[in-house]
């Protein structure tokens, strides 16, 4: 309900500020149009219509990969950059809200909201998650202690309360 409130307010669909807010979180081998389109569960011709749609307005530019001379990447344009600043903080009263909680509390909504997410995941509802519990690097309880879990790509103990949900270095688990 936040993101679609501002997404309008700046003329944008959702899914359009989706991609802005990703393609500023993101690095560039990220920003190729099939990834993206994995990413939000949508048809290339949909991915296209929108980054068709942020082009026009001057929010986003194609770059033509060095590797790759058929390829190219999205990248925000300025304009792009200080928009996306601005919407980045969509989610500000749901962080306000959690945050009032006590520790214990935030940490057994954390607890709950990955097993949703899991079961969404499971049902088909969700069909990208890129959280620890779904990465090949990540190890739970390998250890006793505050940090029993191991993130084994960034070689570093893990505490429930830091799991991630949604990692840029994610790679989903076989």
């Amino acid at each position: 309900m936040l993101a679609q409130r501002d997404a309008q307010r700046h003329g944008l669909t959702p899914i359009q500020l989706g991609l802005l807010l990703r393609l500023a979180a993101d690095p560039p081998e990220r920003r190729r149009p099939g990834a993206l389109a994995r990413e939000f569960d949508v048809s290339n011709a949909s991915l296209s219509d929108s980054i068709a749609a942020l082009e026009r307005k001057g929010l986003v530019e194609r770059r033509r990969l060095a590797h790759d001379r058929r390829g190219f990447a999205l990248s925000l344009t300025p304009a792009g950059a200080r928009l996306a600043r601005r919407l980045e903080g969509v989610a500000a009263p749901v962080a306000q809200a959690v945050g009032a909680l006590e520790p214990e509390r935030q940490l057994a909504l954390l607890r709950a909201l990955y097993d949703v997410i899991a079961e969404l995941r499971r049902a088909g509802v969700v069909t990208v998650a890129r959280m620890c519990v779904t990465c090949r690097h990540f190890r739970p309880d390998v250890r006793a202690g505050e940090r029993p879990h191991h993130c084994a790509l960034l070689d570093v103990p893990l505490a429930e309360a830091s799991l991630r949900v949604d990692c840029p270095e994610h790679e989903r688990a076989a």
